[in-house]
């Protein structure tokens, strides 16, 4: 089974993108994707949070949910909204943010490799974030999130990509948060023959975001080989949907904490025992911390830039070194009592998308005490863990731009 494969994809129909691609499932709210999905009947959120669909405050994991996405994404199929390549293909995707360019590849990823770890993992899955895929995926017989790859550069690759972007994008549009989706088919089949030699070769992939995707395609190809007596490794549910990025063009944001009291202690005692393990300086402006080991603390309307003290950082151990860590072991855990970041209601995570506004705003109206600003977790990093084979801890990374859900789908029949 090759690393990676093209794949005939399932696509908006010319002209109709606009209407269909959705951010991923995961980053908004019932209430925000049906506010977001309201007047467009092909919005792709009836397909990936169909619960919108139903009354409101319906449950989205009962079996109607699944039913219901089932219904819209035939219905989207039977109305030639979605059409089916008719070959396999590889697709060349690019995103612009700003002045942010990342381009990467649309492929089907084997299984296999994700199962022995060829395709590297760095965060653990929760089991009813993973089942909620697994039976949507089995629900509609199709991968419709792409998993977020991530490689070490190689000119080749880059060439290749180059060479197809420089024909007419079949999709080209600009979504609603200004994020600029363009889409390349990548029609000549020996450059898919390159590509496909290029990541033979590549000793591993990196998961970058879509964990629980990842493996509830695992779960559903168990599944399903154990149901198939005539398998033989071919059929398209040994794969699962990806696009994979350069690493050099992956961008990672700031991943914020937020925490609801300071246990106990006042402010000048909080203070003071921050001192023995970071040098503290008041400042007179938003603290964006600009190198590892560097955070920005904002307390009762003033901001402290914090630097953590060099005998308190691991020489060695890729997780202890990352700042996540060292906030988690030298500050949330010993001084605010925060033992664990996963099951902990008093602490709460803000991605780096919504600014140090967004900080300032949750503790000046009060629902927390003081929140921390950080320094961006790496993509060498990221990679350093996973080569550990350990695992980040959680909420490590923020990655933007995030790709479109309906873009482009893989079936698995």
């Amino acid at each position: 089974m090759p690393l990676i494969r093209p794949f005939a994809g399932l696509r908006p129909a010319s002209g109709r993108a606009a209407e269909v691609i959705a951010p991923p499932y995961d980053v908004l709210s019932s209430t925000e994707a049906r506010i977001r999905a309201s007047g467009n009947p092909w919005s792709f959120l009836h397909v990936s949070k169909p619960e919108i669909d139903l009354p409101e405050g319906a449950d989205p994991y009962v079996d109607a949910v699944y039913a219901k996405g089932k219904e819209n994404f035939s219905r989207m199929i039977k109305e030639g909204i979605l059409q089916r390549d008719a070959d396999a293909y590889y697709y060349v995707y690019r995103l612009i943010m700003g002045t942010h360019y990342q381009t990467g590849i649309v492929a089907a990823a084997s299984i296999h490799d994700y199962d022995v770890n060829r395709i590297h993992k760095h965060e653990f899955t929760h089991p009813d974030k993973e089942d909620d895929r697994v039976r949507q995926i089995a629900a509609i017989n199709a991968q419709t999130g792409p998993v977020f790859l991530t490689y070490r550069h190689r000119a080749t690759v880059d060439t290749i990509v180059e060479s197809v972007m420089r024909q007419a994008p079949d999709v080209n549009i600009t979504a609603d948060d200004g994020v600029q989706h363009t889409l390349w088919i990548m029609r000549d089949s020996r450059k898919r023959n390159a590509i496909s030699a290029a990541f033979e070769g590549m000793e591993n992939l990196y998961i970058a975001d879509g964990h629980h995707r990842s493996a509830a395609a695992s779960r559903v190809a168990a599944s399903r080989r154990a149901a198939n007596p005539k398998h033989h490794g071919d059929e398209a549910y040994n794969y699962f949907l990806v696009v994979i990025f350069p690493d050099d063009q992956v961008k990672i944001l700031d991943y914020n904490r937020v925490v609801k009291d300071l246990n106990g202690l006042s402010q000048n005692e909080f203070i003071e025992r921050l001192e023995s393990t970071f040098t503290v300086k008041r400042e007179t402006f938003a603290v964006t911390p600009v190198r590892a080991g560097e955070f920005g603390l904002y307390l009762e309307n003033r901001w402290y830039r914090l630097d953590i003290k060099p005998e308190f950082i691991p020489a060695h151990d890729p997780v202890k070194r990352l700042d996540v860590s060292l906030l988690q072991d030298n500050l949330l855990s010993p001084l605010l009592g925060i033992k664990d970041q996963r099951g902990d209601q008093r602490v709460d995570f803000v991605g780096g998308i919504r600014g140090l506004k967004e900080l300032e705003r949750r503790v000046d109206f009060g629902e927390m005490a003081c929140a921390f600003s950080l320094y961006p977790t790496s993509i060498t990093d990221l990679m350093a863990v996973a080569d550990a084979g350990q695992v980040m801890p959680p909420k490590s990374t923020w990655f933007e731009p995030k790709l479109a859900d309906g873009l482009v789908t893989h079936l698995l029949d």
